[in-house]
């Protein structure tokens, strides 16, 4: 190459980058989420329990950090089991991170767009020309054999920035797959502990609802003793053997969500339900956590997945209102190319058949029949629905926290008045032994007694199994502390 040409190659170089200095289209930035946000009347800082029932007062402390292992706070290692089983082998984590790895290849694939473009070609061939034409060659050969070889660089100057606007629209999608990635593991672990927890209650309500039909079967069977010595009216057995069919019917029901319950966790720990060994976990023996985390809505919207999932679907979107634009501007190209022609390779490479070419171009779109300016106006409407669907994001995400802190305080409630109820039952049936070993009562009345204490037990369990699943919905609601997990 000459000094001429090198010197003119050097100056649109320089010249390309010193234009590329720009990108269209809007810039972007966090957006901030306003000083109005919060969570209501729910964001109370005490959830006051009866110190009978289980787990007892909660308490909420502003701006603690949520435990990114938060499930073992319950204390169970058969949960912390299920839970490192189903991170390890679930399919729908392993297709979220395999389109994670795509998407991140993507962008990579995408930054090569800013280098320049190299291609290197070789070829030969045998040829006549034609006798009516001057020969091809330099000398008087019809038949003759060509080798060529070439080495070609083309550089495209990113002038007005539309292909980093492309290259940031690509990372903006690789960060919304990747807030995809954990919203779907946190998703699969609280709907594993919800499952785990759902299952034990139901283990414990069957077990109580068996001892309840068990009850009603004795209860018949004195009823009808006495009915045949006289002692009580037939209608007593008809009446009796309706409560018995009522307690028989609400078991299959019971047995039928534990089967259900057991499938799902199945299915979230990956393996088929006839491989899945059932849980032990006894709600007796869980803790529940009496310090929970609130974070505050500035921290929520960069904690929850779904909200960062919203906001990087904006930041693509603004990318691509730079795309648009920039794609209406003039396009710059540098194009270099060195190679040779010869009729042997031995000569390819000889000074006196070696040949080169600089160029550059300028392009400018005139008229399009409209079809760069409309996609210019569509990537700005998608940029309003981005916003949109990001304040959408933020605000379901903030009922989500004041729904579910509204839960706990009437679980709490709830809980109370089934310790009561509970104790009162208990109490009952202890007062009814008593006046039964002095024959003040029947034995129809003391397992009338006795069924009572278990259907309050049953309450009991439920209102317990229901202040854990929606302790453990606040981790969830508030991002599951996925950004302080070293392994995301």
């Amino acid at each position: 190459m000459s000094r001429s040409g090198q010197h003119v190659a050097v100056t649109l170089g320089l010249g390309a980058l010193g234009l590329s200095a720009c990108a269209m289209g809007p810039r972007f930035r966090h957006p901030e989420p306003g000083a109005t946000l919060g969570y209501g009347e729910a964001a109370q800082t005490s959830i006051p329990a009866d110190p009978g029932a289980a787990g007892g007062e909660q308490r909420l402390k502003a701006g603690a950090v949520v435990e990114a292992r938060w499930w073992t706070l319950f204390g169970s290692p058969e949960l912390d089991r299920l839970v490192d089983q189903a991170l390890k082998n679930s399919s729908d984590l392993a297709a979220a991170e395999a389109a994670l790895r795509a998407a991140h290849q993507n962008t990579l694939a995408q930054s090569g767009a800013l280098l320049p473009t190299v291609d290197a070609g070789a070829s030969t061939s045998r040829n006549k020309s034609s006798t009516y034409l001057s020969p091809v060659l330099g000398v008087s050969q019809y038949y003759y054999s060509l080798q060529t070889a070439q080495v070609s660089v083309s550089y495209a100057a990113d002038v007005f920035g539309g292909v980093r606007r492309q290259i940031e629209a690509a990372r903006a999608s690789e960060d919304q797959q990747r807030y995809q990635f954990e919203a779907v593991r946190q998703t699969l672990i609280a709907n594993l502990v919800a499952a785990a927890l759902n299952e034990a209650a139901l283990r414990a309500e069957i077990a109580a609802q068996i001892q309840v039909v068990a009850e009603n079967q004795r209860i018949l069977a004195v009823i009808r003793d006495q009915a045949a010595k006289g002692q009580v009216a037939q209608q007593a057995i008809a009446v009796q053997e309706g409560a018995l069919a009522q307690a028989q019917a609400a078991l299959p029901p019971l047995q039928r969500a534990r089967a259900q319950a057991r499938d799902l966790i199945a299915y979230l720990v990956g393996v088929s339900p006839g491989e899945a060994s059932p849980p032990n976990i006894d709600l007796a023996t869980l803790t529940l956590p009496h310090t929970l985390p609130l974070s505050l809505p500035a921290a929520l919207v960069r904690q929850r997945p779904d909200i960062l999932q919203a906001e990087a679907n904006l930041h693509a979107a603004s990318a691509q209102v730079g795309v648009a634009i920039a794609a209406r501007l003039p396009a710059f190209t540098l194009t270099a190319l060195a190679g040779g022609a010869s009729s042997a390779w031995s000569n390819l490479l000889s000074s006196s058949d070696s040949e080169w070419s600089l160029g550059a171009g300028v392009v400018q779109p005139i008229f399009e029949g409209g079809l760069l300016y409309r996609r210019q106006k569509a990537a700005e409407a998608q940029l309003d629905q981005a916003k949109s669907q990001y304040r959408s994001a933020v605000l379901a995400a903030l009922q989500n926290v004041a729904d579910t802190l509204t839960a706990l305080r009437t679980d709490a409630s709830g809980l109370d008045a089934a310790a009561s109820g509970e104790r009162a039952a208990t109490d009952n049936l202890e007062i009814t032994r008593r006046q039964l070993d002095r024959g003040q009562v029947t034995d129809i009345e003391l397992l009338t007694a006795e069924q009572a204490e278990l259907q309050a037990r049953q309450s009991l369990i439920q209102a317990e199994s229901a202040r854990f699943t929606d302790t453990a919905a606040l981790f969830e609601a508030l991002g599951g502390g996925w950004w302080s997990d070293a392994e995301s």
